[in-house]
């Protein structure tokens, strides 16, 4: 994945989830404070940072975000049946944050700096039932990924990122795998999780 420059201060979007590189979020914006920052990230054509909430909620008022999360990329608008205004955006690079502020409408912006970039690994043989497990998860899940590649599968870091967002993970787990930086590691730690889903 492409690095992207960070800049100097990111508007950040608390959420009670947590996005992957690579991953793909689906909002309903409606409150004031974050339909400005789409609004400006449309037109300066920048991003914003999801982070999992550590107190307090999405709505109302500003929620402490955890420390570490993934810039967002805005993809597509829509607008719904209600009248919101509905976007998707893309996972990109992870990022840490040093300091936050609270404007004066409400939105936590973040000093922020470079998670680690993690290296380039291939799924070693042992795990290959991650990769069978992803297959079907995919199917019946996350249609959008129906067309990814072998390459993709036998991909360390991507092949883990799909599996924390389409297993039942407790919040901890998924912030957890969001803020390891070895592949390998990620995916030994969700294969050593996977007899507690199969007996659900």
């Amino acid at each position: 994945m492409t690095v992207t420059p960070l800049p100097d201060e990111l508007p950040l979007f608390p959420l009670s989830t947590v996005l992957y590189p690579g991953g793909h979020l689906q909002l309903r914006v409606f409150e004031r404070r974050y339909l400005d920052m789409v609004r400006d990230c449309s037109r300066r054509g920048s991003g914003f940072g999801v982070c999992l909430i550590l107190k307090g909620l999405e709505v109302g008022e500003p929620a402490v975000p955890a420390a570490v999360g993934t810039m967002a990329r805005i993809t597509d608008f829509s607008h719904g049946d209600d009248g919101l205004l509905g976007i998707v955006a893309q996972g990109e690079q992870r990022f840490r944050v040093t300091r936050t502020r609270v404007r004066s409408d409400g939105l936590v912006t973040g000093q922020v700096e470079h998670w680690p970039v993690e290296r380039q690994a291939t799924v070693p043989v042992e795990f290959a039932l991650l990769q069978t497990i992803l297959g079907r998860l995919l199917e019946h899940m996350a249609p959008q990924w129906r067309h990814a590649t072998a390459a993709d599968y036998d991909d360390a870091s991507w092949l883990g990122f799909r599996l924390a967002e389409l297993l039942p993970l407790e919040l901890e787990e998924h912030q957890r795998m969001l803020e390891l930086t070895d592949p390998v590691r990620r995916l030994a730690e969700l294969q050593h999780m996977l007899p507690r889903f199969q007996k659900a």
